[in-house]
């Protein structure tokens, strides 16, 4: 019998992240990594955990939607099964009075992946399994009732996505022991913020080749010159097997892309990721035609509707989900079912506040139970905050381990909530009193 939520919870934790430059890019040249939190309750003390990341200033606007968003969650049923997570997707985004402040995209829309991304949390523990072991043993045609096929249909039908998952079912299993017996193919952006030195780049990039690494991702965008000579310090740094995947973070136009790519070129970037605006479908095709490097996108990308614009005008080679961008786990499996029904691989971003904790759940979904490969995916990971998480990612020789505990990975420790509360809690008291005495 389906227990009822009773509490609702919202935090606004940050990180001085901006301390050490560590995410900084062409376009953020000093995030604080936050999240916007929220914890729902059951009367049975059961918990669900989920958050929007941000990465500073606004995180307190994020927090105040989650908010917004209390009565359709308490007071009613706990969601457990696959009805029960449509149903509550399909209220949460299509409710007309908030939807008009996107329409789905933005922070309203953050917020209901949030709180979405919190009950499936919530189920899967419920379940006795992780989110994506939940989402695996569930049948075609309960995964197919978890989309909103809304501004889909001319590109991807129900029954289109059926036959993808039925198609993927027979080697469940096998491929759900592989995963198990060797994780999930990992890269890593650390060594490659745009703030980190010369030497702190170098030592990183061979530190990631010595770790397992096949692949890195530098930023870029900054300055052509200093990216050209970057490029060419890491290339010597990790060798010609390694893959270097580049980085503008939406820094150009179209021309400055195509200029800036074409003088990167000689040292083989593996793709260039968000080389202009995440909104310009025919600007990400113009820079796909028009010089050598691979393009991926996604980790801005609004919704699934763009999503799929991106992939009808052959705009992308790698689709990057972000699993707190859009309206949680629901959006995601479509936007996974349209790179499945166009045969582009899913590359996700991660990094940030828990993101890693979360999207290597839809990765390793994919991978058993829609697409049935992992050729040419890598789940992004960065080696920061894992520390604050009660079931934190585990890599292993440049895979993701596998997660085992119940749930999407998303739980914070409570004395980690404590100390980043912003604006009173002991980490961000103490910068202002730094910053008031200039000591």
């Amino acid at each position: 019998m389906s227990q009822t939520v009773t509490g609702f919870e919202v935090h606004d934790i940050r990180f001085p992240t901006s301390e050490q430059l560590d995410g900084s890019d062409a376009m953020n040249p000093d995030p604080d990594y936050s999240a916007a939190y929220v914890v729902l309750r059951t009367e049975d003390g059961a918990e669900g955990h989920g958050f929007c990341f941000t990465i500073g200033r606004g995180n307190e606007v994020t927090a105040a939607a989650i908010e917004a968003l209390r009565p359709y969650v308490v007071g009613r049923p706990a969601p457990r099964t696959a009805a029960d997570l449509a149903a509550l997707h399909i209220e949460l985004t299509h409710d007309s009075q908030l939807r008009w402040l996107g329409p789905e995209k933005g922070v309203m829309h953050m917020a209901a992946g949030a709180v979405i991304n919190a009950a499936w949390d919530l189920a899967a523990k419920s379940a006795s399994q992780p989110v994506w072991e939940f989402l695996a043993a569930m049948s075609p045609e309960e995964l197919v009732s978890l989309v909103d096929f809304r501004y889909l249909t001319d590109a991807l039908t129900p029954d289109e996505a059926l036959a993808i998952l039925r198609a993927a079912q027979p080697g469940r299993a096998e491929r759900a022991a592989r995963l198990r017996a060797e994780g999930y193919p990992a890269y890593t952006t650390s060594p490659g913020w745009l703030g980190y030195d010369d030497t702190k780049l170098v030592t990183l990039a061979e530190q990631a080749v010595a770790d397992g690494f096949r692949q890195i991702k530098l930023k870029v965008g900054g300055d052509l010159h200093d990216d050209v000579r970057r490029m060419k310090l890491a290339r010597a740094a990790v060798g010609p097997g390694i893959r270097i995947a580049v980085d503008a973070n939406q820094r150009w136009d179209v021309a400055d892309a195509l200029r800036w790519m074409s003088a990167l070129a000689p040292y083989e970037p593996h793709w260039i990721e968000e080389p202009t605006s995440p909104d310009d479908i025919l600007g990400h095709a113009a820079i796909r035609a028009g010089q050598p490097v691979k393009v991926a996108t996604g980790e801005h990308v609004a919704n699934r509707v763009v999503f799929k614009q991106l992939l009808q005008a052959e705009a992308v080679d790698f689709v990057q989900i972000d699993a707190a961008r859009v309206a949680g786990v629901n959006e995601n499996l479509a936007i996974l079912l349209l790179a499945a029904k166009f045969g582009v691989p899913v590359c996700p971003h991660a990094g940030g506040v828990g993101l890693c904790e979360l999207v290597q759940h839809l990765s390793m979904f994919d991978y058993v139970a829609v697409s049935g490969s992992w050729e040419d995916r890598v789940i992004e990971y960065v080696d920061h905050l894992h520390e604050h998480f009660a079931d934190p990612v585990v890599i292993d020789s440049g895979r993701y381990v596998t997660p085992s505990a119940p749930g999407f990975s998303a739980r914070m420790l409570p004395e980690s909530i404590a100390e980043h509360s912003y604006p009173d809690g002991p980490v961000w008291q103490a910068r202002r009193t730094t910053e008031e005495t200039g000591a």
